[in-house]
């Protein structure tokens, strides 16, 4: 009798992980859905609102908080004031200290965040602050390559480093489009471990690519 209960209740249990699970998937899934839509209609704060509920919910999930991180650091960027780019960077590296921290150590994926986040930095006063955030931004990207050289996200943002800056200091659209090319040469190869895991980027390389013609 003892046996058949404790039968029962092992498999009561694990359908209520399983259904969990689907729901966890299920609301990843259709967050991820949306990465590329937010960013056109400059909806990434919402959406990494939505990430973090996600994230504050499962308690042990990695990935939430990471594209929670994404989605901030990305809604710094579309912010056209910049007095709130560095509060909005200081977030993102929050959520994304938070995602090291479920994941157990930094990864290549967690890199690219770090090094957008210097970007980020760096875009409030380009000048002044380059030295600091354009040297972490590039470290950054140098350990997400070494992590994993078949990431094509740390080589999205090296060309988009490469668009911005000028000419004279090697920069300029001729050397952004050798990387651009590259880059989407590596995302149409690239295989993320899971569904939920990044693929982010091939839709802006295919726009940075446009505007290099």
């Amino acid at each position: 009798m003892k046996k058949a209960f404790l039968l029962l209740a092992m498999i009561a249990v694990g359908n209520s992980l399983f259904a969990q699970s689907e729901k966890y998937t299920a609301a990843m899934k259709k967050n991820i859905a949306l990465l590329d839509s937010a960013v056109k209609n400059n909806s990434m704060a919402d959406l990494a609102n939505s990430f973090t509920r996600i994230a504050d919910a499962e308690k042990t999930q990695w990935l939430p908080y990471y594209y929670a991180a994404y989605c901030t650091v990305m809604s710094a960027y579309l912010s056209e004031d910049n007095s709130k780019k560095d509060a909005i960077a200081d977030k993102a590296e929050e959520l994304i200290t938070k995602a090291e921290t479920l994941a157990g150590a930094a990864n290549s994926e967690t890199h690219v965040i770090r090094s957008m986040i210097a970007s980020a930095h760096m875009m409030v006063d380009p000048q002044t602050r380059w030295q600091q955030y354009g040297m972490q931004s590039s470290g950054e990207i140098a350990k997400a390559k070494e992590m994993d050289p078949t990431n094509p996200r740390p080589v999205y943002l090296e060309g988009q480093a490469k668009f911005y800056t000028p000419e004279q200091f090697g920069g300029g659209k001729a050397p952004a489009k050798e990387l651009f090319e590259k880059a989407l040469g590596m995302f149409e190869s690239f295989k993320p471990k899971t569904e939920l895991d990044p693929a982010w980027g091939k839709a802006g390389t295919d726009y940075f690519l446009e505007q290099c013609k």
